[in-house]
């Protein structure tokens, strides 16, 4: 008789035990189609990236060019990319929310047509405040920042309204709308997105999946 209530307390921790595997089990399973979802998301072939193919830590960003943040993040990035050679490769997306960023895009993507899109953006970068005061760009002030890089700036002026330029850029318009991308610069390091923004905490992420990836 003493050993039926032993035996009912270890079928209610059985039954007990299974629940809680089946319900993590399908937890893990939700993140990880949770986890390729986004990835599908935050990865297209098209998009501008520096750094090796076969580096293990992929960090993209949602960037806006006349965003004075993320100009402030581009050269940390950098020095993040050169502590750790061949091991980080960044893509950019973007994200263009301030008044006139779509122009300054279309622009920067028919560079890269040219072979010139990281001169393009770095020298537009540098002179930010003089074509985006206040955070809104100025279209005909953009074009005497490209003076120099051996641009035909004519053809910049065609191929910026191409029809890929402008089908990649409303992707990552809607990319960035389905990732709730409200904000740039926003980060995502091997699919996982910033807890929360900073220098600290981009660094940590990255820190954490170099460790992860080259054990």
């Amino acid at each position: 008789m003493k050993r039926k209530p032993l035996f009912i307390t270890a079928a209610v921790a059985l039954v007990a035990a299974f629940v809680v595997g089946t319900l993590v089990y399908q937890s893990q399973r939700a993140d990880s189609a949770q986890a390729l979802a986004r990835q599908a998301l935050l990865v297209r072939d098209y998009a501008p990236t520096a750094g090796p193919a076969e580096a293990k830590v992929h960090i993209v960003e949602f960037f806006d060019p006349a965003c004075d943040t993320c100009r402030s993040f581009y050269p940390f990035v950098k020095r993040m990319m050169a502590a750790n050679p061949g091991k980080i490769r960044v893509s950019v997306r973007y994200a263009p929310f301030h008044n006139n960023s779509d122009y300054v895009v279309k622009v920067l993507e028919a560079t890269r047509k040219q072979g010139k899109y990281w001169e393009a953006l770095e020298a537009l970068l540098a002179a930010q405040s003089s074509w985006a005061p206040n955070h809104s760009a100025d279209p005909d002030l953009v074009w005497p920042q490209l003076a120099g890089l051996g641009l035909d700036l004519e053809r910049v002026r065609q191929d910026m309204n191409a029809p890929d330029i402008t089908r990649n850029l409303e992707q990552d318009i809607a990319d960035a709308k389905a990732l709730k991308v409200t904000q740039t610069p926003e980060f995502f390091v091997n699919g996982k997105p910033m807890p929360s923004f900073g220098y600290e905490q981009l660094t940590a992420l990255v820190s954490d999946a170099l460790a992860k990836a080259y054990r």
